[in-house]
């Protein structure tokens, strides 16, 4: 028996990096998975190899910073499998690395709209499914930069703190209902999202690696399997008392 074994799991952002690992991790932990993206040809391909392994997975394309996409989205997974039991709000994009007085106000648009209305959209609809069906848990990912600031990165930091404050104000308010929400934080992880701050910190004279390894105490940046095992556990029932936390994975950087 997996962790998560006859569990429905939608995932978000599931197209490649932390979603694709979470995706596969779900299905190979028993659960049926709904992976979600707006690259349909990653998603699909997340899905191809869940599929391949022996496992159970249907894509669906939606945009979590539009109402409709979302509203679509869940009504297609409860169509498809009867109830979310657990649900990641991964989907999440960076940005461009500008100081503070010049960011472009499209540029803090497309962020708040995915990382955070995003999440809140997928949140109010997950819920209200939740709570048809008797409860579930959900993941909310933050990152180190909703602890900590990040110069350059202003609209990023505010969407991840706000991450964060959605998480724990709906784990109070639906805790007696069945459902847990927690945010992981995830510090520097093996992602085409690293590659790219690296890419616009450096110039491209740094890998993501070379960039951020020397920054985490453990020496090394993290694997989006890493993250995916943790999200894993706390949806499952090991984690049934844990609700309303927002848990660094990040090789101690934020205890530096």
């Amino acid at each position: 028996m997996g962790l998560v074994t006859g569990k429905t799991a939608l995932i978000t952002g599931a197209a490649a990096g932390i979603g694709r690992a979470t995706a596969l991790t779900f299905a190979a932990e028993g659960a049926i998975v709904v992976a979600s993206d707006v690259d349909d040809a990653g998603g699909k391909e997340t899905v191809a190899m869940i599929e391949k392994a022996g496992g159970k997975a249907i894509y669906v394309s939606a945009d979590v910073s539009k109402p409709t996409d979302v509203k679509t989205l869940i009504a297609k997974a409860v169509a498809a499998y009867g109830r979310i039991d657990c649900a990641v709000n991964n989907a999440g994009i960076e940005g461009k690395i500008t100081p503070f007085a010049d960011q472009p106000e499209d540029n803090f648009d497309a962020i708040i709209g995915v990382n955070l209305k995003g999440t809140y959209l997928c949140l109010q609809a997950e819920i209200a499914a939740m709570l048809k069906s008797g409860g579930g848990a959900i993941v909310n990912l933050s990152s180190i930069a909703g602890l900590i600031g990040f110069p350059g990165l202003s609209p990023y930091v505010a969407s991840k703190h706000g991450v964060i404050g959605l998480t724990k104000n709906a784990a109070l308010e639906y805790a007696k209902a069945g459902i847990r929400v927690n945010a992981v934080c995830p510090g520097g992880i093996d992602t085409r999202m690293l590659d790219s701050l690296a890419e616009q910190a450096t110039a491209g004279a740094q890998s993501s690696a070379e960039m951020m390894d020397p920054l985490h105490p453990m020496g090394r940046i993290g694997t989006p399997q890493e993250v995916a095992d943790l999200i894993v556990w706390l949806c499952s029932p090991r984690a049934g008392f844990i609700t309303g936390t927002a848990i660094p994975i990040d090789g101690g950087y934020v205890a530096q």
